[in-house]
């Protein structure tokens, strides 16, 4: 497991920024752009990526879609739904761990080595930061511990609480 944890770093910071293979958006269904980190992405990305997000005719919640990154440092977007949080008994969590799992096996899929993601659901849809952080960690970990392709995952926290909840987790590992 140290050979995984050498693989996840966290950061406090603006994922746009970041220049990796592919950032991570926390999108809507429609994947047309909408607030928090998903807005910042397209307004960061430009009018590219809206054009090629309307071709791919949205994305269901836990699944990935990939497009190009436009203005973005990074070469590529994976776009994945997060899951609205319901109180936890509606099958929250595993949708949320489909999302970064879908997302690393897309990433996979296009032979990226470095991916960043942001604390997905955990903005307007509402996911408890803590549990999101612990499901985000453990099934990144896990999916490394079998993908030895995918060299780098970060967990890029929009702000020092986020930051220091997956800083705990990372260090549970």
């Amino acid at each position: 497991m140290s050979d995984v944890k050498n693989r996840i770093a966290v950061y406090q910071g603006n994922i746009t920024k970041m220049g990796v293979d592919a950032i991570v958006n926390a999108a809507n269904t429609s994947l047309l752009g909408g607030g928090g980190v998903d807005g910042a992405i397209h307004a960061a990305a430009g009018p590219g990526l809206l054009e090629e997000c309307r071709e791919l005719n949205g994305c269901q919640v836990g699944q990935a879609k990939i497009t190009a990154g436009y203005d973005l440092p990074a070469p590529y977007v994976i776009h994945t739904v997060g899951p609205i949080w319901r109180g936890g008994d509606k099958g929250e969590s595993r949708k949320l761990a489909c999302c970064y799992y879908n997302s690393l096996k897309l990433a996979h899929e296009y032979q990226l080595a470095t991916v960043a993601f942001p604390a997905i659901s955990t903005g307007v849809y509402g996911y408890p930061k803590d549990q999101a952080a612990a499901i985000a960690v453990k099934t990144v970990a896990a999916y490394l511990e079998e993908d030895k392709s995918i060299l780098k995952v970060y967990f890029v926290a929009f702000d020092k609480e986020t930051e220091q909840l997956y800083q705990k987790e990372l260090a549970q590992l």
